[in-house]
């Protein structure tokens, strides 16, 4: 007799993740109830999450407290979130000792592929050439693009060595980049293995060329991305965030593009996201807005569903799984 799964979520992307052929595998591993619970409606699917042994959800998962998880899921033993981030519920399931199964490494995927990308464009001084070349001619963005020393044997510096960054790490092995590496819980010899040096804050946003942040978003990180450090950056270097806004002191990172225009800031998250209107972030000429672009969008999103569907497998057949979350891990990650 197969284990009883439920769907558990308030978003409304749960078929984008778990699409038809998802949605047939999970039926194989488990008998699932037909009907997707939000929060508002558990008490009317009461008799079906007393009898669930797995959640399946992704955005928009329902944040119940420990008392609420007791009374309408008595009987489970796992969630399966087919997203990143878990901080905002996951803590009362893993305080329970009910597992929790992320697909945070299925989303650092495109994450890693688009700021790798910028990387490279921002050695080459793609995003400064193209508006140059659009306000003031081919003669000006050319010069540009020539003074600049690009994407031969020029320092890149990565900020947090998580599974994104080390995702990054990977991929930039196929550069002749000297790769610098902020993260202090990270071992020296585990960034050594990918080919990288491990570096302060200074060293990194003093000497690199481009700088890629992927630190996660947590009280301690807020603002350590200081007016101090930005303000000592190159003076042609990029400065890349498909991190999270917070990390950064925004009044700073606007000062130090106005006091060099030869640099660039291409921003993914800010913070508040969107910039509040009239912030100086949409009209300077060297900041590039994106609307958080980087992580899963379209289909990348059916990957994380894939991800919580062989977890599961994994978990049914006795076979190690390999992104199961504990409390440990929350103090650190994204």
């Amino acid at each position: 007799m197969k284990d009883f799964a439920v769907l558990l979520c308030n978003g409304d992307r749960m078929g984008d993740v778990y699409p038809e052929p998802l949605m047939t595998r999970m039926k194989e591993l488990c008998e699932v109830y037909p009907v997707l619970i939000k929060k508002d409606e558990m008490e009317n699917h009461r008799e079906a999450l007393k009898k669930a042994k797995y959640v399946f959800s992704t955005w928009g998962m329902v944040q119940l407290s420990e008392e609420e998880i007791k009374e309408y899921l008595p009987n489970l033993k796992a969630v399966f979130y087919g997203a990143g981030s878990v901080q905002q519920f996951a803590r009362p399931f893993l305080n329970l000792g009910i597992k929790v199964f992320s697909a945070w490494a299925a989303n650092a995927v495109p994450v890693a592929e688009y700021a790798t990308a910028q990387i490279v464009l921002g050695g080459k001084g793609f995003f400064l050439s193209c508006r140059r070349e659009r306000d003031g001619g081919h003669k000006a963005a050319a010069g540009f693009s020539n003074s600049l020393p690009c994407n031969y044997n020029i320092k890149v510096g990565i900020l947090g060595a998580g599974m994104i960054g080390k995702m990054m790490l990977e991929r930039l092995k196929a550069f002749e980049y000297e790769v610098l590496v902020y993260d202090p819980f990270v071992p020296e010899n585990v960034i050594e293995s990918y080919g990288a040096k491990k570096a302060s804050l200074e060293e990194i946003f003093a000497t690199c060329q481009v700088i890629s942040n992927h630190v996660a978003n947590l009280p301690s990180t807020v603002g350590m991305i200081t007016a101090k450090l930005l303000a000592s950056m190159l003076p042609n270097a990029c400065f890349i965030n498909t991190g999270r806004g917070a990390t950064v002191d925004e009044a700073g990172l606007i000062a130090a593009m106005e006091a060099c225009p030869d640099r660039c800031a291409v921003l993914d998250v800010t913070m508040p996201e969107p910039p509040e209107a009239g912030s100086k972030l949409y009209t300077l000429p060297n900041v590039f807005l994106t609307p958080h672009i980087a992580g899963s969008l379209g289909q990348e999103v059916a990957r994380m569903g894939k991800y919580m569907i062989e977890e599961c497998e994994a978990l049914l057949s006795g076979h190690p799984t390999r992104f199961e979350v504990s409390l440990k891990m929350l103090e650190t990650m994204a």
